[in-house]
């Protein structure tokens, strides 16, 4: 299991993944925008989508899970 930590601050742009999604390592799975840019937020490894803690316009802090993968 691994969680999908946020690198930075920032407001949750797009959501690309649903739970019970099979992602490959460096899959995207959210788009985060933050300093005006659209900041890809990629897979650690490969597994399936168990939880998205986040909402499309959550503003987020560096350190917030994002995402659940088992």
């Amino acid at each position: 299991m691994a969680n999908i930590e946020c690198p930075m601050s920032g407001k949750v742009w797009k959501i690309l993944v649903k739970v019970g999604d099979t992602v490959a390592e460096d899959d995207e799975v959210i788009i985060l925008e933050a300093l005006k840019m659209e900041n890809p937020i990629y897979a650690p490894e490969d597994g399936v989508v168990k939880e998205i803690s986040v909402k499309e316009g959550q503003q987020v802090t560096e350190g917030d899970v994002l995402v659940v993968l088992e």
